[in-house]
């Protein structure tokens, strides 16, 4: 019986599955490629389960040394491959980067549009620069650029990181040049001998607790401490009846030395309120008192361009109490500074309400005190109110400030009708 090269005996139908070879070391079947020379003498193919040496002999079939690799395998290794292709292209981009870097500051001092624009200084002129608390770097480069004094924004922001003052700028008031070189502005900025200070705007028609706010958040000072002192006016040397600092907080914008307490400051807007009545020519301490609760009603009442008959028609109203209101103010501002509101209408129900010692429509005379601070303006006007015959006004126009007066109610009325017909086509403005 001819037969093949001679090996284990090994189940024939493993010879035809192409993905098995032998496992030399435990004799058995693994992945692999399985090489058959040819079928079988004597025996024809696919003739029994198995082969064996007597009947195959010297030619029995073998195997392939080399095996090919599994489908498991091969995903394996193209993930490995992409792994490294990924990390590969993450290398080269960064090196791109450092290099593209290196090469923007090396080149870019040689370029002249790569700098920031800036005067050469020494600058013309003057102009005060405040620096309110807690601004930032560029928004005093803003204010700066806005003023002229530097050419550009980035001009300053790149000499403040070289004189590493970006977080070294103080509140203060400054008088620079207009035109400066940016070094130049910042030295002046971040000088020591620099007067420094707190600014604070305060607008009209504030009432006190408001003021005492922008104060505490201009300075810094806790509002506590304003208020409590707010409370004694006869430190302040004001009259018996002022009950706190209320109408004698002068508005405007301060620029408090940054050493001043809370009671310097206070006593700073006193003084210049009462520096206002001295103007007027109101000396008499109760007199002020009466001049600044008019003022204050007055600023509530209508604008500057209406101060003084709006002063004369409250005269006319509180002088007389036979006259068309019987001697009765009836201002919805007091009513609603008494309430410790803000609107422009007032109920029937609060207007009847007498324990509201600011209420103008049921008690005679002028309210308990001023409902704000007033400034010049209307502190002046006060003093000399304008003659007139009204007893009335209403502004018929929030947004232009439009007034009109009337001599009686039925007048009035009219007038008030005209308001109404406003506010329903503006009721965002009537509130």
């Amino acid at each position: 019986m001819s037969g093949r090269n001679s090996g284990s005996h090994h189940p024939s139908h493993l010879v035809d599955n192409p993905e098995l070879h032998w496992s030399e070391e435990h004799d058995l079947p693994v992945e692999g490629a399985w090489r058959d020379p040819g079928p079988a003498t004597g025996h024809a193919a696919g003739q029994g389960d198995h082969w064996d040496r007597d009947h195959y002999g010297e030619e029995a079939p073998y195997f392939d040394g080399a095996p090919l690799p599994s489908r498991r395998s091969t995903r394996v290794s193209k993930r490995i491959r992409r792994r490294r292709r990924t990390v590969v292209f993450f290398i080269v981009l960064a090196l791109f980067a450092v290099v593209v870097f290196f090469v923007v500051q090396t080149v870019k001092p040689l370029l002249g549009g790569f700098q920031a624009a800036d005067y050469p200084g020494p600058g013309t002129g003057s102009v005060q620069v405040v620096v309110p608390e807690g601004s930032s770097a560029r928004s005093v480069a803003a204010e700066l650029r806005t003023e002229d004094v530097v050419a550009s924004e980035q001009s300053f922001l790149d000499a403040l990181g070289v004189a590493n003052g970006t977080g070294s700028l103080q509140p203060g008031s400054f008088k620079m040049r207009k035109q400066m070189k940016a070094s130049d502005a910042v030295a002046v900025l971040l000088s020591k001998d620099a007067a420094k200070v707190h600014y604070a705007a305060v607008a009209q028609n504030l009432r006190m607790g408001e003021t005492l706010a922008v104060l505490a958040k201009s300075t810094g000072i806790p509002l506590a401490e304003f208020e409590q002192l707010a409370k004694d006016p006869k430190a302040f040397g004001l009259p018996a009846k002022a009950k706190n600092l209320e109408g004698y907080l002068s508005p405007g914008e301060y620029r408090f030395a940054v050493e001043l307490g809370a009671k310097a400051i206070l006593t700073q807007m006193v003084d210049a309120t009462k520096a206002n009545l001295d103007k007027a020519g109101v000396t008499d301490p109760a007199e002020q008192y009466r001049d600044l609760t008019i003022a204050s009603i007055i600023e509530f009442e209508g604008n500057e361009a209406n101060y003084g008959k709006i002063s004369g028609a409250i005269e006319n109203r509180i002088n007389n109490p036979n006259g068309e209101t019987g001697g009765r103010l009836e201002s919805d501002a007091t009513v609603a500074y008494g309430l410790g509101i803000k609107t422009y209408n007032i109920t029937d129900a609060q207007k009847a309400d007498k324990k509201n010692p600011y209420n103008t429509f049921a008690n005679p005379g002028l309210p308990a005190g001023p409902i704000g601070s007033p400034a010049e303006a209307s502190i002046e006007a006060a003093a000399h109110p304008e003659s007139n015959p009204y007893y009335f006004w209403v502004t018929v126009n929030l947004k232009t400030g439009e007034t009109l007066y009337a001599t009686t109610y039925a007048e009035h009325l009219k007038n008030v009708a005209k308001y109404t017909a406003w506010c329903q086509a503006n009721a965002s403005e009537c509130k």
